[in-house]
Formats: C-alpha cells, structure tokens, sequence
C-alpha cells in the first residue's frame, strides 16, 4: 500500500493511492498513528479497502498533502552513510554509524514551504531514504531487522551547515529548525519495496539536477543500520530511521551552492514518490 494523508495542517485526513489515484480512507476511523501500526492497523487497513474499494472517494485534486505518519515518537538520523558524501562534507568518517535526533518540530509536508532560518549563511538539502518502524524492540540482531519495518518513506535532511559545522556543540544546531524536515509524500509498505539496497535517489535545484545518487553506495545497509540503533534508541512503532544522503548536496558542488529565497528543490526515490519545496527567507513568513 502507499498511504498518505491529505488537508490542512493538523486536520488531515487519511488516503491511499491506488493506480496512481488518490483516495479518501477516513471512514476507517483512524489515522495513520503510533497506535495505527502498534495495533494491526497496516491488517486492518487492506481489510478495509478490500472491502470498500468500489465506495472510496477520490480527494480534491487542489488538496495539500500532509506528513504520512501523523505522530512519530522521534527521528532517529544517520550522518555519512555515504563515502562520496562524507567526502563532498569535509567530515571525518568514524569506526562506527554516526546517530544523531532531529527534531519532531521540524517534520513538515512533501509540498510545503521550507523557511531559511536567520542568519543562515549555508542550508542546504540532503535526498535520504527513511524507515518507518513497525513494532517496539531494542537489541534485536540483523537478521531479524526485517520484522521491525513497517515500510519506507523518503525524508529530506534539511541542514544549516554553518550552524552544523561552526556554531560549536553537536549537528543539531543545523538540523533541527521548524520545517527542516520535509517527509511523504506516500508511507510506502515494505511489501511493495523489493530491495532497499537499489533505490535511485534524485533532486533538482531549479530543474536542475544536482543530487544522484543509489542506496546500493550505502557503508551501512538498512538492516545492519536497525539492529545498531537498536543498541542505542528503543525503536517504537512510528519511529523513523532516516538513513543518510549520498554526494550532491550543495556543500560538495564547485563552487558551492546554498539555498536562497524562492529556490524550489523537487527530489524522488524510486517507489516512493516525488517532493517539491520552495525555500523562504523567515522574514518573509
């Protein structure tokens, strides 16, 4: 299933796509939650549409469309999962996964304006694969790392380099402003994702291409990635995991090129979907 929810921020309602058309779920009765996936709810969904798919409406076609998942407990990142990108960042890479947590404040709709924060001199995009956590567990191995996902979703890692690299303290700084974390457009079942390890990864900055990429280039798979952080966060149904970016951010680019006022980024994933976000300069909000 590809899930998605619909309306104005905070009153959105729940929708699936089917044959690339977008339908009104809400008569389930539940949003797409923490308690949704804690409770069967992915079962309880298809049953639903199995059963009422000749009765679903089509939403407005004018209809904003909000985050998937509508209450993540925290979003759990991954820094320089790619070489090239590590590369690109002038970051040292080390012995292990870099883990850092971006603020629930900061998720934000796939099509909905990003605001450049004050005194930014350098924020920039990262294209990133996220996972979306099925059921509760820690220190769980690899090899059971497959039955903790409930799907895939693509997240943009908005990141204010500068505040990042230079304003001393931890990565957060950079990560963590309101709308820094774009996410959706669909919540896509692991089902309908055949391999996580080959998913081509894309944005363009003003119709230009900038960022390709291929989560095949990952250092650390998804499933090594679970059970790691498994040892570090407990991992909750609605978590997301999002698993790094690979090269052509704007940090690596010569010159290098940061985003401004009126830039709109459009960026996709195979099986995932496409995002669009135009960037605002906060005292134009």
């Amino acid at each position: 299933m590809k899930l998605f929810r619909y309306g104005p921020l905070d009153q959105e309602k729940t929708g699936i796509l089917i044959n690339n058309i977008h339908y009104d779920t809400s008569g389930f009765g539940e949003d797409y939650d923490n308690d949704f996936l804690a409770n069967s709810g992915l079962e309880r969904l298809q049953d639903y549409i199995n059963k009422n798919l000749k009765n679903l409406n089509q939403i407005p076609a004018d209809s904003r469309i909000g985050t998937p998942i509508a209450n993540p407990r925290k979003i759990v990142c991954v820094g320089l999962n790619y070489s090239d990108h590590a590369t690109e960042t002038g970051l040292n890479q080390e012995q292990e996964p870099i883990l850092f947590l971006k603020a629930i404040s900061a998720l934000n709709g796939p099509f909905d304006d990003i605001i450049i924060p004050k005194n930014s001199y350098h924020t920039d995009w990262e294209t990133e694969l996220a996972i979306v956590i099925g059921k509760k567990g820690n220190h769980f191995p690899i090899e059971e790392s497959s039955d903790y996902i409930a799907g895939y979703v693509m997240m943009n890692d908005v990141t204010e380099r500068h505040f990042m690299k230079n304003r001393g303290g931890t990565w957060d700084k950079g990560k963590g402003y309101n709308t820094f974390a774009p996410l959706g457009p669909y919540f896509v079942t692991k089902d309908e994702i055949e391999d996580d390890g080959n998913l081509r990864i894309w944005l363009k900055l003003n119709g230009e291409l900038m960022q390709e990429g291929n989560t095949k280039n990952f250092i650390t798979p998804v499933k090594d990635l679970l059970s790691y952080i498994s040892d570090f966060f407990g991992l909750f149904p609605g978590d997301i995991i999002s698993t790094g970016s690979p090269a052509g951010t704007g940090i690596g680019h010569i010159p290098q090129r940061f985003l401004v006022d009126g830039d709109v980024i459009e960026y996709g994933i195979d099986g995932l979907g496409i995002a669009k976000n135009t960037f605002v300069d906060y005292r134009n909000t």
